[in-house]
């Protein structure tokens, strides 16, 4: 047998040394991991820039206040919060970063989501349940009030113009809640593509910016009340560091009113979360004769850091109502929510795109731009309405 085997064996030709090398079976796994490596390095050297451009921004949001002191830019550099400086060394990163040929490679390291997700849920433990269900109605009244009519109104405008479904649910949750965090949480109920999350984001920041000094100014002009003006701060301008900034601007007590408000909608980031979750689930990707999808399809789309915003808001509750010392404890969540804000917004101007928004065209602008003179409008009303005759 062994020589009948032998006999038909075919002949093994000699290896050749070139062969060889390249089919030996331990080279494959050797260069994936190098390949694997190298991601993974780069990666982090992204995420080092993000940090290194943070702490930057956390620099000169200490300093440049000290720096102008008795100069006529001191209530200016007073009122700068961290979101514009984030934005604008992101954007200064990228175009450096292009210029060197490493942006592409870094951006890995850009994580937006992540950042701006942990942020969230840390927002969360600030959010104090008692305090806005007992002693600020009218803010949860006007909160209520307010983003329904402007996400309706987003919502109707946008399709009037053909926007993309998913492109206008992310538009019309920024505009009328809270600006990138909602266009967060909207974009995983909605399972929007991260191209429209950077238009939105990028829409956002474009609108808030201004706002900043606009709005105290009008409300100087229209001789608005400290609570009106401050109801109106916090209902219209799309970020909470944006109204802390602005609110500055117009006086204390219209700080704590705007603070009040814009915490109270977002507060309400959960409740859009799951509505807008329910309706693409049921209605916008439903084709034909589907079967209505299944609890676990539903569960795979909901935005589940809003599940720890919710519990974030119930543990910090509970624990100021019963801890005590909570100050201390409290104040250093809110310090690491900056942080990751800080990354969030940093990583947004780093991976900003113009090419994105010249490929979208100008009608998510315009509808972005109608939105938020409808929530400047409405919001004015509401704010007259509801805190004329308020006592913080």
């Amino acid at each position: 047998m062994s020589e009948t085997t032998a006999n038909t064996a075919p002949a093994q030709p000699e290896a050749d040394p070139k062969t060889a090398a390249t089919t030996e079976p331990a080279a494959a796994p050797r260069a994936d991991e190098l390949s694997r490596g190298n991601r993974v390095g780069l990666a982090v050297a992204g995420i080092a820039v993000v940090v290194l451009l943070g702490a930057i921004t956390r620099y000169l949001e200490v300093n440049v206040p000290k720096w102008a002191v008795d100069t006529p830019f001191a209530k200016i550099a007073k009122s700068v919060e961290f979101p514009i400086y984030a934005i604008i060394l992101g954007l200064l990163g990228n175009a450096l970063l292009w210029k060197l040929g490493l942006r592409e490679r870094l951006s890995a390291g850009f994580r937006t989501e992540f950042f701006i997700k942990t942020g969230v849920v840390l927002l969360g433990a600030s959010i104090n349940l008692k305090i806005l269900a007992t002693a600020a109605g009218p803010a949860i009244l006007q909160a209520l009030l307010l983003i329904t009519a402007v996400f309706g109104f987003t919502w109707w405008f946008g399709g009037v113009l053909g926007i993309d479904d998913r492109l206008r649910a992310l538009l019309a949750s920024a505009v009328s809640i809270c600006g990138v965090s909602a266009a967060i949480a909207a974009a995983g109920a909605v399972q929007a593509k991260r191209e429209q999350l950077a238009y939105a984001a990028s829409m956002v920041v474009i609108f808030a910016l201004p706002s900043i000094f606009l709005l105290p100014w009008l409300a100087d002009v229209f001789g608005l009340s400290d609570a009106v003006a401050g109801a109106w701060i916090g209902g219209n301008i799309d970020t909470t560091a944006a109204v802390a900034a602005a609110g500055a601007l117009a006086g204390e007590e219209s700080l704590q009113i705007a603070t009040i408000v814009k915490t109270t909608q977002n507060a309400l980031i959960g409740l859009v979360a799951i509505a807008l979750t329910a309706y693409f689930a049921l209605r916008v990707d439903r084709t034909g004769t589907a079967e209505r999808p299944s609890i676990g399809e539903f569960w795979a789309r909901f935005p589940k850091f809003v599940l720890g915003f919710i519990a974030a808001s119930v543990i910090g509750t509970l624990y100021v109502q019963y801890a005590d010392k909570p100050k201390p404890v409290i104040a250093t969540v809110n310090d690491l929510r900056t942080w990751f804000l800080i990354f969030a917004f940093v990583s947004i101007g780093l991976g900003f795109s113009a090419k994105g928004i010249r490929e979208a065209g100008p009608r998510p602008i315009v509808v972005f731009g109608a939105a938020t003179l409808v929530n400047l409008a409405v919001g004015l009303g509401l704010s007259v309405l509801l805190f004329h005759s308020f006592q913080p």
